[in-house]
C-alpha cells in the first residue's frame, strides 16, 4: 500500500509552505476515515504560483519541441514504472477498485502524455503556407498561450490531470493545476515526477482548495486559458468568468447519454455494454449511458440477461484483484445518489428491477471498517419514461434506467431530447444502420458496439451543455495554441491608393484602380462597372479588364 503523501502548494519546482491557516481533509470513501489534511491556498499563494508559471513560460515556450518531447517521455516512463504505487494511491483517494486504477487510470494518462510528446516532436505544431503570387505568400504559426489553469475532477484525478497537462506542456505553455478537493492526493506525486523528469521549475505548479480557489484562478488577469472538468452548473460559472477576461476555455462537463440497443443487436453483447456504461467506476463517469433504450420486443430477454449478470458485480476490499465495484467518492455525493434512488422509487414510480435503498451486502469476512464507507447498491429501474427525474437528470452513480421504443425514428428523437450532448452509442449487427443512427445522435462522443473506451488518439468533447472544445487526438493540441498569420510581399512595391495623381487620361486612372483591385483580390460589382466603361481604343484597359474577368 502506498504511503499517503500530504499534498502541498507546489511552485518554482518544489513544495512550498502555504500562508493559509484553513485546512480540509481528504477522506477514504471505503471507510469514511481521513487520509490527509491539506492547507487551502490563499490568494497570495495562488499569485505566487501564477508568477512562477509566468517566469517559466518564456524559456519553456522557446525550448525546441523535440526537447520538450524528451522530457515528457521521461515523465511517461516514470508513470509506468510507478504504476501500482500511483494506482493504490488513487484507490485510497477515490474509492475505485485497484483492479481498475492499476489497469486504466495511470496507463491511459501515460498514453496521452506519450501521444502529445510524439505529436509535437514530429511536426504536430507546424503551421501552413499558401502562395498568393510568385512574390507573395502567407504562412501561419501555432504559438503557445501562456499561463494556463487546469481544474481537475475527482473521478479520474491523475488521468484528468494528465489529459490537461500533457497537451498544455507539449505545446509550450506553463500550467497551474488545482485538483479536486475530494481527491487531491495525486497532485504532489505528479508535480514531483514532472520535476524528476527534467521539467523546468515553474512549468507545472499546484494549488489547493475548493470553489473559491477555482474562481480566483479563473478570474486572474495573468491566466490565458482555463480547462475545467466537472458538473454543468460549475462549468457555466467558470466559462462565464473566463469569458469576462477573454480567456480561452475547454469545458468537459456532464452528460445524460443514450445507449441505443437496435432490434438486431446481440442481447448478451448489449447487456455487457450497458453494464459497462452504468456500473464501471461505480457509475461515476461523465460519459455513462444511463438512458438505455431497448426495443419493446427485446425488453424481457434483455432484462433477464441483465439480472443474470448483475451478480458479477463484486464489491469488497478495494485492493483485492477480484473486486470490481467500489463506494461513491464522498458523503455529499453518496447522499445525492441515494436521494435520486429514493426519488425514482417513491416519486417517479419506476419499476425497481434491481438494487435500491437497502444496505449493500459486502462479502463475508470484509473488514468491519468497510461498513462505514459510502457504498450504494447498483440499481436498475425499468418501465421508465422520458419525463422521470431519474431519466432527465445526471445522477453520476450506479443507476440505470431502461426505456422501451418501437421505431428507430422514435428512439433517435427521444435520445436527442435533452439539453446535454456528451456521449451516445448504438449496439447492432447492421453497420450501415449503425452509421445512419450515429449520424443523427446529437453528441460529441459516440460508440458502435462498445462503450467508454477513450484512447489518446480520439478527440473527445461534448455538444450542447456538455462542454466546449475537445481533449486528446490531433485536435486536442489546437486547444492549447493560438494562430498567428503572416503575409509576406516581396514584390518591391506597396499597392496603395495614397499616391500623387498625375494629370492623365481616364484610361490611366481606370487602369490604376484595376491594378489595385487585382493586387487585393477584390472582384464583383466594382470591377463590372469598370469593365462596361472600357473604351475600344484603350488596349491596355481592355487587357486589364480581360484579366479581371478571368478572376471574377
Amino acid at each position: 500500500m502506498a504511503t499517503i503523501p500530504t499534498p502541498s502548494l507546489f511552485y518554482d519546482g518544489k513544495p512550498q509552505p502555504s500562508s493559509s491557516t484553513q485546512t480540509f481533509q481528504t477522506i477514504d470513501p471505503s471507510t469514511s476515515l481521513p487520509l490527509a489534511t491539506i492547507r487551502t491556498s490563499t490568494p497570495s499563494d495562488i499569485d505566487a504560483a501564477i508568477a512562477s508559471a509566468a517566469r517559466a513560460f518564456p524559456a519553456w515556450s522557446n525550448t525546441p519541441a523535440p526537447e520538450r518531447s524528451r522530457i515528457l517521455l521521461r515523465a511517461a516512463s516514470l508513470l509506468r514504472t510507478r504504476n501500482d504505487l500511483l494506482a493504490s494511491l488513487e484507490t485510497k483517494d477515490t474509492g475505485k477498485a485497484f483492479s481498475e486504477t492499476s489497469t486504466v487510470d495511470i496507463a491511459t494518462g501515460a498514453d496521452v502524455l506519450e501521444y502529445f510528446a510524439h505529436l509535437v516532436s514530429s511536426g504536430g505544431l507546424n503551421g501552413e503556407t499558401a502562395t498568393l503570387r510568385p512574390d507573395a505568400w502567407v504562412y501561419t504559426r501555432k504559438e503557445p498561450l501562456g499561463v494556463c489553469v487546469g481544474i481537475g475532477a475527482w473521478n479520474y484525478p491523475l488521468q484528468i490531470a494528465l489529459w490537461k497537462s500533457a497537451p498544455c506542456l507539449a505545446a509550450g505553455n506553463a500550467m497551474v493545476y488545482k485538483p479536486s478537493e475530494f481527491a487531491p492526493l495525486h497532485s504532489a506525486p505528479l508535480a514531483e515526477l514532472y520535476a524528476e523528469a527534467g521539467l523546468p521549475p515553474g512549468v507545472f505548479n499546484v494549488v489547493h482548495g475548493a470553489a473559491e480557489v477555482g474562481a480566483y484562478l479563473t478570474a486572474h488577469p495573468g491566466v490565458a486559458k482555463v480547462s475545467f472538468t466537472g458538473q454543468v452548473a460549475t462549468g457555466r460559472k467558470v466559462a462565464a468568468a473566463a469569458a469576462g477576461g477573454m480567456k480561452y476555455v475547454t469545458m468537459e462537463l456532464g452528460g445524460k447519454s443514450a445507449l441505443v440497443v437496435l432490434g438486431d443487436a446481440d442481447v448478451e453483447q448489449a447487456v455487457d455494454g450497458a453494464m459497462m456504461a452504468n456500473f464501471y467506476s461505480s457509475g461515476q463517469v461523465c460519459t455513462n449511458g444511463t438512458r438505455v433504450f431497448v426495443p419493446s420486443a427485446m425488453k424481457k430477454p434483455f432484462e433477464e440477461a441483465l439480472l443474470r449478470k448483475m451478480r458479477y458485480i463484486r464489491p469488497g476490499n478495494l485492493m483485492d484483484p477480484s473486486t470490481n465495484f467500489g463506494p461513491l467518492v464522498s458523503r455529499p455525493h453518496y447522499e445525492k445518489v441515494v436521494w435520486y434512488i429514493r426519488h425514482g422509487i417513491e416519486v417517479d414510480k419506476a419499476t425497481l428491477l434491481y438494487g435500491g435503498l437497502e444496505k449493500l451486502d459486502l462479502p463475508e469476512g470484509a473488514a468491519e471498517e468497510l461498513k462505514k464507507g459510502f457504498w450504494v447498491r447498483p440499481t436498475v429501474f425499468t418501465d421508465c419514461t422520458d419525463d422521470m427525474r431519474i431519466v432527465k437528470e445526471e445522477i453520476f452513480g450506479p443507476v440505470m434506467s431502461i426505456l422501451t421504443y418501437e421505431t428507430v425514428e422514435e428512439v433517435v428523437r427521444r435520445a436527442n431530447d435533452t439539453t446535454l450532448g456528451l456521449a451516445a452509442g448504438v449496439f447492432t449487427k447492421d453497420l450501415n444502420l449503425a452509421h445512419k443512427v450515429i449520424a443523427q445522435l446529437e453528441a460529441g462522443i459516440t460508440w458502435i458496439n462498445s462503450w467508454g473506451e477513450s484512447p489518446a488518439e480520439m478527440s473527445v468533447g461534448g455538444w450542447k451543455m456538455s462542454g466546449v472544445g475537445v481533449e486528446n487526438g490531433r485536435r486536442g493540441i489546437e486547444a492549447w495554441v493560438r494562430n498567428k498569420s503572416t503575409l509576406v510581399d516581396m514584390g518591391g512595391e506597396v499597392a496603395t491608393v495614397f499616391s500623387k495623381l498625375e494629370t492623365g487620361s481616364e484610361e490611366e486612372c481606370l487602369i490604376f484602380f484595376l491594378h489595385i483591385r487585382l493586387r487585393f483580390g477584390v472582384w464583383g460589382k466594382c470591377c463590372e462597372t469598370l469593365k462596361v466603361r472600357a473604351y475600344k481604343s484603350m488596349e491596355n484597359l481592355a487587357e486589364a479588364c480581360f484579366v479581371v474577368s478571368r478572376h471574377s
